[in-house]
């Protein structure tokens, strides 16, 4: 595997940086065909997703396959110098099929099987659908694999987005095939990894085992861990399959699949980073956020994490409203270009929306697209036109990378399962809310950060939660510290282990020697309760009673509350652990604090508040630095350099207007 400030072999003859959009001809006829090209030329589009939703297109009855149109849509992009990122259209069965094989259809924990009509209307433990996957991947593959059209795969699309879980027969007996793997077929093991004596519920016989449907009451927390794990592994099983058909009749391109990372739901997109190519996302912004911004930001660092470092791709994203939300806002004029702009700042090296043309029918039909209903006439397809020449003018960025950050994040998709179980002491604390609020805490302060599975060498590492987690994960973190590593601990961390079994000995089990105290009780608040801290800061949702330990600093105290006058943050060494979950107000106080403790450089001086400052340097020392404004008025932003999108020299200073986004090729090598 090659640095991330090395060439990656797998980009391969993807144009960089990559600009377009997802297409979906079969709902147009030819003549719009050719209109679209001529538009894309415009544009400077120079890759499109293709065939994602086409199954029943190219397969229109069972056998019956008709690739006359993709044929003319490919000719003609190719011959337009647009390159195309073919899709498997897996994600969406034909209705033949599913009315063929009503056994594949999903079915939900309370045994409803759900209808076809729909995409993604498929149990990916189905052996019917994945025959008929891998035959029309294989059929694909085999006419396309070598056109010179094709430089990369797009294998279906949005796993596990809608079904996510499959509680039908089918399912129950692959879990079973599955724990039998996973247990080495030891029935006993089971029982005891997931507590089965509680409420007299132990297992006799394998065909005991199912999944975990609505029942009288809760079931196993072990139970639902391992459903969600063996959920996790079908869908992957199901990319690797079409994956491995498609690299023996292509070779050389790339292959991946669109996550989505800022959903922060049931796919360990740690694991699957590992089997795609090229990284990619789809990322959509909720509207009615005023500090959209900061989740923006933050689907960029994971997936720039998930990359390795390396450059990566969002396959998905809007050019202004989707037809999905509550109230489906429109983004401001300049809002298209800021938003894609950032992820090329964060490290991406393509944009790709979806989708090219509005559709004029169906559920998406209010989705914003790069050709609007409304044509060339149109705001957005101006502004969609004039992207894509910025997007051309930052071709020299192309390969390179963000420095690793002094700051990470840490995130753990298994403890953030299990947290958000039934059951919990609070369902007010979840560990996707706690982790937005860190980062956005980080992105407010201008504090670069990334975001990492395992301890690595930050300076600061930050694990705002952590309820489940193995000794191994324990001793990586006691390791990280050893070498001289400042971590901060957020609260109720440490309590399980991945199966969601209690630690031994007195809370918080696995973490106790490393933080040096134990924890007497916990001690959720009530609903809009919060507590305060004689450090002048405010905590809410939780607080516990915290006995530190002789070499324990108490660096702050409850002044109220249920643990009023009792340690509420505490330091032992260069670990700090936190027993209440700090506002808004009180991380931004806190965390430049613990990043100057840790060494870690100060946010550049302008950034924060709306305005980010990023870096992307290449070797040679080459540096890009990306400022971004999101806010309402103009900022001055120190920069010396050409701005790539005016080609105005700075020699000191810039300013950004309001909604503005800079380039600027910097003239002389810079520190991060």
């Amino acid at each position: 595997m090659p640095r991330p400030d090395e060439p990656h072999p797998a980009w391969g003859r993807v144009p960089r940086p990559a600009f377009g959009a997802d297409y979906n001809p079969e709902q147009w006829d030819r003549a719009t065909w050719h209109d679209d090209v001529r538009l894309m030329r415009e544009a400077e589009v120079n890759l499109v997703s293709l065939g994602i939703f086409a199954w029943s297109w190219v397969e229109p009855r069972p056998d019956t396959f008709d690739f006359t149109g993709l044929d003319e849509v490919v000719a003609l992009l190719h011959g337009a110098g647009v390159a195309v990122d073919l899709a498997t259209p897996t994600a969406a069965p034909p209705l033949w099929f599913s009315h063929a094989h009503p056994e594949s259809l999903p079915v939900t924990a309370d045994g409803r099987r759900l209808a076809p009509g729909s995409r993604q209307a498929y149990c990916p433990s189905s052996p019917a659908y994945r025959a008929r996957a891998a035959l029309i991947t294989r059929r694909l593959a085999e006419r396309y694999g070598d056109h010179p059209a094709v430089v990369m795969w797009h294998i279906n699309n949005e796993y596990a987005n809608g079904n996510a879980h499959c509680w039908c027969e089918t399912s129950a007996g692959a879990f079973r095939g599955w724990l039998r793997t996973e247990y080495g077929d030891d029935l006993d093991a089971l029982n005891d990894r997931w507590g089965r004596s509680v409420w007299g519920m132990r297992y006799s016989d394998w065909e005991q085992v199912t999944v975990p449907r609505t029942s009288t009451s809760s079931l196993s927390p072990g139970l639902w861990m391992d459903f969600y794990r063996f959920s996790d592994a079908e869908h992957l099983a199901c990319f690797r399959a079409e994956r491995d058909i498609v690299r023996g009749h292509s070779p050389g391109r790339p292959v991946t699949t669109n996550f989505m990372t800022g959903k922060l739901g049931w796919t360990d997109y740690w694991r699957w980073a590992r089997e795609v190519d090229i990284v990619s996302n789809d990322h959509y912004l909720m509207s009615e956020d005023p500090d959209r911004g900061a989740d923006l930001a933050l689907a960029a660092d994971l997936t720039r994490g998930l990359a390795g470092g390396r450059p990566w791709m969002i396959m998905e994203h809007s050019t202004s409203a989707v037809q999905w939300q509550p109230r489906n806002v429109a983004k401001a004029p300049g809002e298209m270009a800021r938003n894609t702009l950032t992820h090329l700042a964060r490290g991406a090296d393509g944009a790709l929306f979806f989708q090219w043309r509005q559709s004029a029918h169906g559920p998406e039909k209010w989705h914003s697209a790069m050709v609007p209903h409304g044509g060339e006439e149109t705001r957005i397809w101006r502004e969609a036109k004039a992207l894509g020449n910025t997007v051309a003018a930052l071709a020299d960025i192309a390969g390179s990378i963000c420095p690793p950050a002094e700051i990470a994040l840490l995130l753990d998709y298994e403890a953030m399962w299990a947290l958000e179980l039934p059951h919990r002491p609070s369902t007010d604390l979840t560990y996707s809310g706690v982790l937005r609020d860190w980062h956005r805490a980080l992105w407010t302060l201008g504090l670069f950060c990334d975001l990492v599975p395992t301890p690595g060498e930050q300076r600061l590492l930050l694990v705002p939660s952590l309820y489940a987690l193995s000794t191994d994960t324990a001793r990586a973190l006691e390791e990280y510290a050893a070498r001289g590593g400042h971590l901060v601990v957020g609260p109720f961390s440490g309590l399980t282990d991945p199966d969601d079994r209690v630690h031994p000995g007195p809370y918080p089990g696995a973490l106790r020697d490393l933080l040096g105290l134990r924890v007497d009780e916990y001690l959720p608040l009530a609903a809009g309760e919060a507590v305060h801290l004689d450090d002048g800061s405010t905590g809410h949702l939780w607080a516990e009673r915290v006995v530190p330990a002789p070499d324990t600093e108490v660096e702050a105290r409850f002044t109220d509350g249920p643990a009023a006058d009792g340690p509420a943050t505490v330091r032992h060494g260069n670990v700090r652990y936190l027993a209440t979950r700090p506002d808004a107000s009180s991380l931004l106080r806190l965390l430049p604090l613990w990043a100057a403790q840790a060494g870690c450089a100060p946010a550049p001086e302008e950034a924060g508040q709306g305005v980010e400052v990023v870096r992307r340097t290449a070797p040679g020392d080459r540096t890009w630095l990306f400022a971004v404004n999101h806010t309402r008025h103009p900022v001055r932003v120190a920069a010396t350099g050409v701005d790539l999108l005016t080609g105005v020299r700075s020699s000191g200073t810039i300013t950004l207007p309001a909604g503005e986004v800079a380039v600027v090729a910097e003239d002389s090598p810079v520190t991060p």
